[in-house]
């Protein structure tokens, strides 16, 4: 597996995302690309996503452990069409959008900057 992109908690290989810190203590979560079936840029705020190093306060989404997401203000959600929606925050959300448009059947990501989820 070739990396594409890699920072601390997520890295993008030829074959899909991995995330790490995704489930307690410290385990990855490894997504194909395949499953992937829409991507979400959103905005974070103080409740939507902001305020959450790791878990949820809604049972649609998942936040993976990123201790620096305070920081961030961009998310992303990955919808794999079943269950819980991984929500991240890579470093550089471009380039994990990017690798993401590139290995998948998926034409644009749904761009809502606005606010994103209770998390």
């Amino acid at each position: 597996m070739t990396s594409i992109y890699q920072d601390r908690w997520i890295e993008c290989t030829t074959q899909g995302v991995q995330i790490r810190g995704y489930y307690f203590p410290w385990g990855s979560k490894r997504i194909p690309y395949s499953r992937i079936q829409l991507l979400r840029r959103v905005s974070m705020t103080r409740f939507g996503g902001k305020g959450r190093i790791w878990g949820t306060a809604s049972p649609g989404y998942w936040a993976s452990l990123d201790p620096h997401r305070p920081r961030k203000s961009t998310a992303l959600i990955l919808d794999l069409g079943v269950g819980v929606k991984p929500f991240i925050t890579p470093d550089d959300p471009d380039a994990v959008i990017a690798a993401i448009l590139d290995h998948t059947d998926i034409m644009h990501v749904i761009d809502d900057q606005d606010h994103g989820p209770v998390v």
